[in-house]
């Protein structure tokens, strides 16, 4: 997700100084500002209902495999985010000098760090996701070897707990800085009338961001570096090569498909392994069209990352800080859409839902026997009628 809610500078003023991105994005990012507010709130409600919904089922002993336990594991720290974010765009409804007291200040810089660390999870455990499934397409008599259950359960873990580790310059980075402001009587800023000066709280840059380390290179830039390069640009430089060879694998296995079919339909095995290869491909689909959406979603807040540490804090106040709430929706919207994903492309994962949640009364209209003519009223051939 976007990690900069600590910038606190009038982005409209910015955009006239600088030569970037100018007051369109300003005016822009203005405008959209008050629907953010609305959008990410039920964006995080139906996204926590819908990781909860996934956790149940995916965590059913019928659906225990590899993937979806890695799905799990991203379910849960989609979960974590949207339920963390909710009292974030909470707090925005607040008056203005109470928005800005010690005590939000410190849940600010909380809830920076949280959905950073929790984001990182869920950006790693796609990786492994497509790797692991690159391995079953690609590799399938390694498969049960190298993604086993263990292997699996011990890449998930290890997910949970680097992945705090690797945000440790975030946390040094920022910290709660304090200012006195003039308040008019409604609490409102003003520069001009006889109200009173109170001391109003910030998240901002700490004073070991700008120490320099080694020769120019200081807290800041490391942490730009990180969230850029190694949390952002090379997981999706990784999920794009990964991609583009299950796309190529599924070609293949498509076009050996239909050798089998086309050769040998009338030998029963083959028939058995080219169905087996339709069940590997339908979910290879749906596990695609989740990496696209998690490309769609970083790669770009990776790229404006990089480009604002080159380009400096001019590219960083006009263009990064203007598509910060742009980011953060795309990014709430990619961590709510995978139970939609799952409901429409995976039929296991419906009749799983649909066992565990079906009203009772619905048993009313289960499939029932054709009783033939017969006195005795004995099935014909056991055969059911079900409605489609």
């Amino acid at each position: 997700m976007n990690a900069t809610p600590w910038v606190n500078s009038s982005l409209a003023e910015a955009s006239r100084e600088q030569p970037y991105c100018g007051p369109g994005l300003a005016a822009f990012s203005d405008t959209y500002r008050p629907v953010h507010v609305y959008a990410s709130l039920l964006v995080c409600i139906f996204g926590s209902v819908a990781n909860s919904l996934n956790i149940a089922v995916l965590s059913r002993r019928e659906m225990s495999s590899p993937t979806n336990a890695i799905l799990t594991g991203l379910a849960v720290a989609d979960l974590l985010v949207m339920l963390e974010y909710i009292p974030f765009v909470g707090h925005t409804f607040l008056p203005y000098r109470q928005r800005l007291s010690y005590g939000w200040a410190v849940f600010v810089l909380f809830h920076s760090n949280f959905t950073q660390v929790c984001h990182t999870i869920a950006i790693w455990l796609t990786v492994i996701l497509a790797v692991w499934r690159y391995v079953a397409v690609a590799h399938p008599q390694k498969n049960r070897e190298w993604c086993s259950m263990r292997t699996t359960a011990a890449a998930i873990t290890s997910s949970y707990l680097a992945s705090p580790f690797l945000c440790i310059p975030l946390y040094l980075a920022f910290d709660i800085n304090s200012r006195i402001s003039l308040l008019s009587d409604d609490d409102l800023p003003c520069s001009n009338c006889s109200g009173h000066n109170v001391t109003l709280y910030h998240v901002g840059l700490s004073e070991l961001a700008d120490r320099r380390f080694v020769g120019d290179l200081s807290l800041q830039k490391i942490n730009f570096w990180v969230y850029s390069v190694v949390i952002k640009i090379i997981p999706c430089v990784a999920l794009t090569v990964l991609s583009l060879r299950l796309v190529f694998a599924l070609l293949e296995t498509k076009r050996r498909r239909q050798q089998l079919t086309g050769d040998s339909l009338h030998h029963k095995k083959k028939r058995k392994a080219a169905d087996k290869e339709r069940q590997t491909d339908r979910t290879t689909r749906m596990l695609l069209a989740v990496l696209l959406l998690f490309l769609i979603t970083e790669f770009p807040q990776g790229i404006l990352g990089l480009l604002s540490m080159f380009l400096g804090e001019q590219f960083f106040n006009s263009c990064y800080v203007g598509l910060g709430e742009v980011m953060d929706i795309l990014a709430l919207i990619n961590s709510a859409i995978n139970f939609i994903l799952y409901c429409s492309m995976s039929r296991q994962f419906r009749t799983t839902f649909a066992q565990l949640f079906k009203p009772k009364i619905l048993d009313r209209w289960a499939p029932v026997p054709l009783q033939n003519g017969n006195d005795n009223g004995a099935t014909v051939n056991n055969t059911q009628v079900t409605q489609v």
